[in-house]
C-alpha cells in the first residue's frame, strides 16, 4: 500500500516534526513525541489511500516541494525547494513560546485514477479522470481521521497526542499551494468550511484547556 519513496517522505516529515516541537527537551520526551507524530501521520495517510482505493484511484505521498516562486511562467526554481521539511524548523523560531504548536503540514499527495475506472459500467463513472470532488473527499479523509484520533487520545488519557492531531488537521486545513485543505476547499468547500470549523473548535480547545 505505501511504497519505498513515502516511506522514506514519512519518516523525514516525522523526524523533522518531532525534532522541531522537541527542541531542547529530553531524550525519553523525543520518542514519545516521535512516536505520536509517526502514528499522526501514517493514520493521515493510510485513511487518504483507503478513500482513494474506494475510488478507484490511488495516491502517492511526497514531501511538500515548490518550484514556482511567482505568477510569471519563468519564475520557477531551477531545484525544488522542500518547504515541508523548512517550514516545522522555521516555525518553531518564530512561535517558540507555544510548547509543541508547530508547522505540521509537510506532505502532500498527487492522484491518479486507476486504468480500469473508465470501465466502470455502473454508471458513477464517466471519464477515467479523477474529479477535483473526489480529490477533495480523499483529502478530508485524512482530516477527518486526526480529528477522530483527537477524541480517541483525549478519552484515552494522552493529551499530545490529542494535540498533536489536531494541529495536525490545522496546518493541512490551510488552503495553500498543494496541501489537503487546498484540495478539500476547490473540491467541495462546503466540506471545508464544515472541517475548518471542527478544526478551529479543537485548536481552541487544544491551546485553551487541553
Amino acid at each position: 500500500m505505501i511504497n519505498k519513496k513515502e516511506i522514506i517522505s514519512i519518516l523525514i516529515a516525522t523526524l523533522i516534526i518531532a525534532f522541531s516541537i522537541n527542541l531542547l527537551s529530553s531524550l525519553s520526551s523525543f520518542l514519545s513525541v516521535l512516536l505520536s507524530v509517526f502514528v499522526v501521520i501514517l493514520i493521515n495517510i493510510i485513511a487518504k489511500k483507503i478513500t482513494s482505493f474506494k475510488l478507484d484511484s490511488e495516491i502517492e505521498t511526497s514531501l511538500w516541494e515548490i518550484k514556482r516562486y511567482g505568477f510569471r511562467e519563468h519564475q520557477r526554481l531551477k531545484t525544488a525547494f522542500p518547504l515541508g521539511a523548512f517550514l516545522p524548523l522555521l516555525s518553531k523560531v518564530i512561535l517558540f513560546p507555544l510548547n509543541n504548536f508547530v508547522w505540521m503540514a509537510s506532505l502532500v499527495f498527487d492522484v491518479k485514477a486507476k486504468t480500469y475506472r473508465s470501465a466502470k459500467r455502473h454508471g458513477l463513472y464517466k471519464f477515467s479522470e479523477i474529479t477535483e470532488d473526489h480529490i477533495g473527499y480523499i483529502a478530508a479523509a485524512g482530516i477527518i481521521a486526526n480529528l477522530l484520533l483527537a477524541i480517541l487520545g483525549y478519552l484515552m488519557g494522552f493529551p499530545l497526542f490529542s494535540k498533536l492531531n489536531i494541529y495536525y488537521a490545522f496546518f493541512n486545513m490551510l488552503p495553500l499551494s498543494n496541501l489537503d485543505g487546498n484540495k478539500i476547499f476547490f473540491g467541495n468547500i462546503i466540506l471545508w468550511i464544515f472541517l475548518a470549523i471542527i478544526t478551529l473548535i479543537g485548536m481552541g480547545y487544544a491551546i485553551l484547556l487541553v
